[in-house]
């Protein structure tokens, strides 16, 4: 929990999903399947130019570890899918900041009118 001033705001679940999505691939992979619901690892492949298969699978297994995807396997591949609700911790930390920011300007421009 950050406790900053009157606002307190649950981070635990925030900073390891904001981690893993700090990766161009694995946001990459999250969007795709945000658009295209689930897929099978070769499918999710074509959201990592240059990566093997192999590194795919290391970039799903890090989502996988902070709960954005799920996956079961079918024959010798695995279907994906996205946990949308772990998104939440996200949105509401990006909620709180854009609060903050808010009523900073809103300090900020009631000086600047009354210096006028």
């Amino acid at each position: 929990m950050l406790n900053c001033g009157d606002s307190a705001v649950n981070l635990s679940g925030a900073a390891p999903i904001f981690s893993a999505l700090g990766d161009p691939v694995r946001l990459a992979i999250v969007a795709r399947l945000c658009k295209d619901g689930p897929l099978p690892t070769i499918e999710l492949k074509q959201c990592a130019d240059g990566v093997s298969r192999q590194g795919v699978t290391k970039h799903l297994q890090v989502l996988e570890e902070v709960g954005l995807v799920e996956s079961d396997r079918t024959g010798r591949d695995r279907q994906w899918r996205l946990q949308a609700q772990q998104l939440v911790a996200v949105r509401d930390y990006l909620g709180w900041i854009s609060a903050q920011w808010d009523q900073r300007l809103e300090l900020l421009r009631a000086f600047v009118e009354d210096d006028a």
